[in-house]
C-alpha cells in the first residue's frame, strides 16, 4: 500500500503538469506497469504508442484514478492526486478522460449528455450548464446535434460529442485512450483533426494511439512502452524516425508494414 503524505502544490512554473513517478499496477500476479515514470509539460500533447498489453490504457485509467495504483506517485501540478486520503472524485473533475467506445448514454439527448455531470456531480445551474455545453458543442462542429440521440450520430460525431462531454469541465488534463479505434478509417481524419485544433488552444493532452502519422504531425513527445515500462521516449521525429532501442524498431516496422 501506499504511504506518505500529500505533496504541496508546486509553485508556478515549478514542474511538469503531470508527473509520474514509478508508478506500479498488478492484477493479481500479473504486473501490468512496472515503475513507470513520465512527465508532461503543461500545454504539450504527449502520445503514448505500444503494442496491446503495453500498459497505455491500465497508465490512462491509472492517472484518471478509475484504478488505483499499488506504488509509486501521480502528481497534477504538484499534488500527490493518488494519495489515498483526497476525495478521488475532486481530483477526477479536474481531468477529462475519452474512452476508445464513446460511453454516451443512449437514452439522453447529445446536449443532456453533456450536462449530466456538470449539474448533478458538480453542482453548475441548469441554464449555466446548458450554456456551456452548447458552446462546447459548437467549438467542436456540432452545436446542430444538441437534440440528437447517440444513435443518430455517425461513429466520428459520436467521439467528437465524447470529447466535448471531457471538455465541458475545463479540464486540466485531457486523457484520450485510442479513441479512433472504434472508428470506420474515413471517420477517422475528423477525430483527429478536432485533437489538431485543440493542441492549437494549448490543451495539454496524454493520448495513446495506433494512428503514427498523427503522432509525427501533432505530439511534442512520443513515449514507447514496453512490459509496462517506459521503453523509449523523445520527440516524434527521434522515436518514430531513428529509434535507438530494439524493441521499438521491431514494433514500428510491425506496425507500418
Amino acid at each position: 500500500m501506499r504511504r506518505g503524505p500529500a505533496a504541496p502544490a508546486a509553485p508556478a512554473g515549478g514542474g511538469p503538469l503531470l508527473r509520474v513517478q514509478q508508478v506500479r499496477k498488478t492484477f493479481g500476479t500479473h504486473v501490468v506497469l512496472d515503475g513507470v515514470d513520465l512527465d508532461v509539460e503543461e500545454h504539450a500533447v504527449v502520445v503514448l504508442i505500444g503494442a496491446s498489453g503495453s500498459g497505455k490504457s491500465t497508465l490512462l485509467r491509472c492517472i484518471d484514478l478509475l484504478e488505483e495504483i499499488d506504488d509509486g506517485v501521480i502528481e497534477l501540478a504538484g499534488t500527490d492526486i493518488a494519495d489515498p486520503r483526497l476525495d478521488a472524485d475532486v481530483q477526477r473533475a479536474r481531468m477529462g478522460m475519452v474512452f476508445q467506445q464513446y460511453n454516451l448514454f443512449g437514452h439522453l439527448r447529445v446536449i443532456d449528455n453533456l450536462t449530466l455531470a456538470p449539474r448533478l456531480v458538480h453542482k453548475v445551474p441548469a441554464d449555466q450548464a446548458r450554456a456551456d455545453a452548447l458552446a462546447m458543442l459548437d467549438r467542436v462542429g456540432l452545436a446542430d446535434k444538441a437534440r440528437a440521440f447517440p444513435d443518430e450520430l455517425s461513429g466520428g460525431q459520436a467521439q467528437r460529442v465524447a470529447i466535448a462531454r471531457a471538455l465541458v469541465g475545463r479540464p486540466e488534463l485531457l486523457l484520450l485512450d485510442e479513441v479512433t479505434s472504434a472508428l470506420d478509417p474515413e471517420l477517422v481524419g475528423e477525430v483527429l483533426t478536432l485533437l489538431a485544433e485543440l493542441k492549437s488552444t494549448g490543451l495539454t493532452m496524454l493520448l495513446a494511439t495506433h494512428e503514427m502519422a498523427f503522432a509525427r504531425e501533432v505530439a511534442d513527445e512520443v513515449c514507447f512502452l514496453h512490459a509496462g515500462r517506459v521503453h523509449e521516449r523523445g520527440t516524434p521525429a527521434q522515436v518514430l524516425s531513428d529509434p535507438q532501442r530494439e524493441r521499438t524498431q521491431e514494433f514500428l516496422r510491425r506496425i507500418t508494414g
